[in-house]
C-alpha cells in the first residue's frame, strides 16, 4: 500500500457536483492499494498514520498525532499511486490492484484507521469521479510504503 499523508487546515471529496465528504484540521490520507496487499500493510498503515507526530505541539514543533491532537481523518483511493512510469510516456497501472480484491483491502484500512483514530473518519467513494479540495498545511505532504518499512 502505498499512502500521501497530507496535514490539512481542511479537505473535501465532491461527487456529481455535491460535497460527499469534508473535514476540518487534521489529515487527508490518498491510499493506493497494490494485488500483494493484505492485513498486515492494512494494519501496520494504519497504526503508523495516526501515530505520525506531524501535528504542531503548542511551540509549533511537529510533536503531536492526528490522535494526540484529536483532528479529523479523511481517506481517498487513488490507484494512480502505483503508476509507473519507466516506459513511454504513459503511466502503466499494472500494480494496482483490480477493484474485486482492493475495495475490500479499502473497507478493511479505513475500519481500522478510525478503531486506532477512535472515531470516525470520512472518506470518499471507490472508484467515483471525485474532486479532491484541501488546504495544505505548512505544506506537510509525506509518502509511505508499505514495501519499505526499514
Amino acid at each position: 500500500m502505498i499512502a500521501v499523508i497530507q496535514r490539512v487546515q481542511s479537505a473535501s471529496v465532491t461527487i456529481n457536483g455535491s460535497v460527499h465528504s469534508s473535514i476540518a484540521s487534521g489529515l487527508l490520507i490518498l491510499v493506493g492499494i497494490e494485488e500483494a496487499d493484505g492485513t498486515e500493510d492494512i494494519d501496520w498503515l494504519a497504526s503508523k498514520i495516526v501515530n505520525l507526530r506531524i501535528m504542531d505541539d503548542a511551540e509549533g514543533i511537529m510533536n503531536l498525532s492526528v490522535k494526540d491532537t484529536q483532528r479529523e481523518i479523511l481517506v481517498v483511493s487513488q490507484f494512480t499511486l502505483h503508476a509507473s512510469t519507466k516506459k513511454g510516456n504513459r503511466p502503466s497501472y499494472i500494480k494496482a490492484a483490480r477493484p474485486e480484491k482492493a475495495i475490500p483491502v479499502y473497507e478493511e484500512f479505513k475500519k481500522k484507521v478510525s478503531a486506532e483514530l477512535g472515531k470516525e473518519i470520512r472518506s470518499g467513494v471507490f472508484g467515483a469521479e471525485m474532486k479532491v479540495a484541501l488546504i495544505n498545511d505548512g505544506p506537510v505532504t509525506i509518502l509511505i510504503d508499505t514495501k519499505n518499512k526499514a
